[in-house]
């Protein structure tokens, strides 16, 4: 195994200040920068050789990174992605697939794979991402760490190459819950909301059934946490899929049009439908005339949906800007002010490394359903790793409405340790 386990396309040694001066708030702490964020002097090569022969250095550095650098931490290079940001899987046709290492023989998550695993193996201290479909998501759950969504549109993309500006967010990954919030209190312009208390945590009976499996016991580990830190009347276990739907009439003009594993439910996976269609268009606007011209060499997986978002016809584009309005309007209605979400990250563990392609398409299929609530209502989410059962990591999701960053994460601080806790406890008692 290599020692910085595959994660890095380079490595270097980049700050702005001296260990001298440690007042600042991130002075001695390392990161690492996913190979999609623009640092000044360096070709940002979006994970495939051809966009980087194709383009010049960067002329400036993207507003996160300067960020962190101006708060005192040391850049150690820029580390792998999927390329073009288009997959969940972590592998790269040209540069390799880094080493999970929580479970080596599973893929890392993708896009952002080489920031999770430098992360994850102790390279660095924290490490920055873009998530659009769950590229932060996705990867922090794979490799058994803390990832952080933020709010769309609350920290800058600017300077970072987009994949699909409806979605594209600047995330991060770190091993402890403080550094996370660290990482926040520096990029998150928003005010303090430290003793904001949550008025309601909904954890839907209906998604967590569709995820169940005795190997986690999450809905029960959930709800014995949320019970210990806030008491049970702060629970709300409503079913989602009947409660959205009502509030989402359009959805229902997709029942005859969706395809996939019957046990995902069936809204999810019209929301995970509306999620593919609009990313695909703005996708196919910002790359296809590169691509065309190019005809750059994709990996497999990237090569087929490469061509799928070229030859996507786009007729249902209409309803999926009309779901996701109502969507949005409908979670903001039911968490209100202060209210949190809860579900599963992703639907199971991450897929074995030499899982035949045909399967893996499914799980990827599966692992998309819910994806898209916090894309396409623009909410923050983190991914908390509650450790491993059975060789396998297993990790929840907190959610809040737009602008709520601040009070997610500290709710998040507030029960981490009890979940963890009782997340032993369900598991040594089975």
């Amino acid at each position: 195994m290599e020692e910085d386990f595959g994660a890095f396309m380079e490595k270097f040694e980049l700050k702005l200040f001296s260990t001298i001066q440690s007042s600042l708030p991130l002075q001695g702490l390392t990161f690492a920068v996913k190979d999609i964020f623009d640092i000044e002097g360096f070709v940002t090569g979006f994970g495939n050789p051809d966009w980087a022969r194709t383009h010049a250095p960067a002329k400036s550095t993207s507003f996160a990174v300067l960020a962190i650098l101006n708060a005192g931490a040391t850049c150690l290079g820029r580390t792998i992605m999927d390329e073009m940001a288009f997959s969940v899987n972590g592998k790269n046709k040209h540069y390799g697939t880094p080493t999970n290492p929580c479970v080596p023989d599973r893929v890392p998550g993708g896009s952002s794979s080489g920031s999770a695993v430098a992360v994850a193996a102790k390279i660095v201290d924290f490490s920055l991402g873009t998530d659009t479909g769950g590229s932060v998501r996705v990867p922090a759950a794979y490799c058994g760490i803390f990832g952080f969504r933020p709010s769309h549109g609350i920290v800058s993309t600017e300077n970072i190459i987009p994949m699909s500006q409806s979605f594209d967010t600047v995330g991060w990954f770190a091993r402890d819950i403080q550094t996370l919030t660290s990482i926040g209190d520096v990029l998150l312009q928003l005010p303090l909301e430290k003793n904001k208390q949550p008025t309601s945590i909904l954890i839907p009976r209906d998604i967590f059934q569709m995820c169940n499996s005795p190997r986690d016991q999450m809905y029960q580990i959930m709800n014995a946490s949320v019970e210990i830190i806030y008491g049970t009347q702060m629970i709300d276990n409503e079913n989602l899929e009947g409660y959205i739907c009502n509030k989402a009439p359009n959805i229902q003009k997709f029942d005859n049009k969706l395809q996939g594993k019957e046990e995902t439910l069936q809204f999810l996976k019209a929301l995970e439908h509306v999620s593919r269609l609009i990313q695909r268009i703005e996708i196919k606007n910002n790359h296809e005339e590169w691509i065309k011209t190019t005809n750059p060499d994709f990996g497999p997986g990237i090569k087929e949906r490469v061509a799928g978002v070229l030859n996507e016809d786009f007729n249902d584009i209409d309803i999926c800007y009309a779901i996701r309005a109502e969507l949005r309007a409908a979670l903001s209605d039911l968490l209100g002010e202060n209210g949190i979400l809860a579900i599963p990250t992703v639907y199971g563990p991450p897929p074995k490394l030499d899982m035949a392609a045909s399967e893996l398409n499914n799980f990827r299929a599966r692992a998309f359903s819910l994806l898209p609530i916090a894309g396409l209502t623009g909410f923050c989410q983190i991914s908390i790793p509650l450790g491993m059962h059975k060789n396998e990591p297993v990790s929840i999701s907190l959610l809040a409405k737009h602008g709520s960053d601040k009070f997610l994460l500290n709710v998040a601080q507030e029960l981490y340790a009890t979940l963890t806790e009782q997340a032993r406890t369900a598991w040594d008692s089975n």
